[in-house]
């Protein structure tokens, strides 16, 4: 597919899209770049105080520079290190992931056990925090950012696919114990995002391949996918937004596929 016949870009613009959130206060982790940047440009957009949360701290301080909200320098997989974050929280956003591609038979022990830590226990030890707070308020948002991983299964990926089916259980159990108390608890389930990370796969499977970018899009990340191009990460924070809103107060414990029809087959 060449670029000329590739279907448009979506970016949609972070304004505040009817969304008032201008007493709340959001915590997003991965905040330093890709979904998270997003997240936390589409929640300040509708007038959210936002925590930046990353390991990166320049990327934290730029971002929450750009939105107007505070920096936390944070490595999500040390539990003392969440410790350190703001508890006051109205929206907590799961978002800071990180993948390893490896057959089960190869895959390292020590990666597959920090990415359920990251992945699944920071954002029990995040919700365990902040909840309190969203329950004394009568008001809260859990929005997990999960994958299409989350809902099935693709080889060498044991580790996320692992932390992102737990992580929609645990989404699950938060949406059943806080909703007499006004909070929702929901995942995101991306496809492909036009992020750092998967821009360099798209470069290494085109050098590994021999083929070129376009078509490792087409016959290698989106094969699956009726629409055959990458989701933009403002399209994944506009979603996450949306399920803040009031209006959205009866939406609770699903799975909000954003895979541009892979989950139709």
């Amino acid at each position: 597919m060449t670029s000329e016949s590739r279907p448009p870009t979506a970016r949609p613009a972070l304004t505040g899209a009817g969304v008032d959130l201008t007493s709340r206060a959001a915590l997003v982790t991965g905040g330093g770049s890709g979904i998270g940047k997003a997240c936390a440009a589409a929640l300040a957009a509708a007038g959210a105080r936002v925590y930046v949360v990353d390991r990166d701290a320049e990327a934290a301080e730029a971002v929450a520079a750009e939105t107007g909200g505070e920096a936390y320098v944070a490595d999500l997989a040390d539990p003392a290190a969440i410790d350190t974050l703001p508890t006051e929280v109205d929206i907590l956003v799961n978002n800071a992931g990180l993948q390893h591609v490896a057959p089960v038979t190869e895959f390292p022990p020590e990666r597959f056990a920090l990415i359920q830590q990251v992945m699944v226990t920071a954002p029990f030890l995040l919700m365990r925090r902040s909840l309190p707070h969203m329950y004394a308020r009568g008001w809260g948002r859990v929005i997990n950012i999960s994958s299409v991983h989350g809902l099935r299964a693709s080889a060498y990926k044991a580790a996320y696919v692992a932390a992102k089916h737990a992580l929609e259980g645990l989404s699950k159990v938060a949406a059943i114990e806080s909703a007499p108390y006004g909070v929702t608890s929901n995942c995101v389930n991306p496809g492909y995002v036009r992020t750092p990370l998967v821009e360099n796969q798209i470069r290494d499977q085109s050098t590994a391949h021999g083929i070129s970018p376009d078509d490792v899009l087409t016959e290698v990340l989106l094969t699956r996918s009726p629409i055959k191009r990458l989701l933009e990460a403002e399209e994944v924070a506009v979603a996450a937004r949306w399920l803040c809103a009031d209006h959205s107060g009866y939406i609770n414990g699903i799975s909000l596929p954003l895979d541009g029809g892979w989950g139709a087959h």
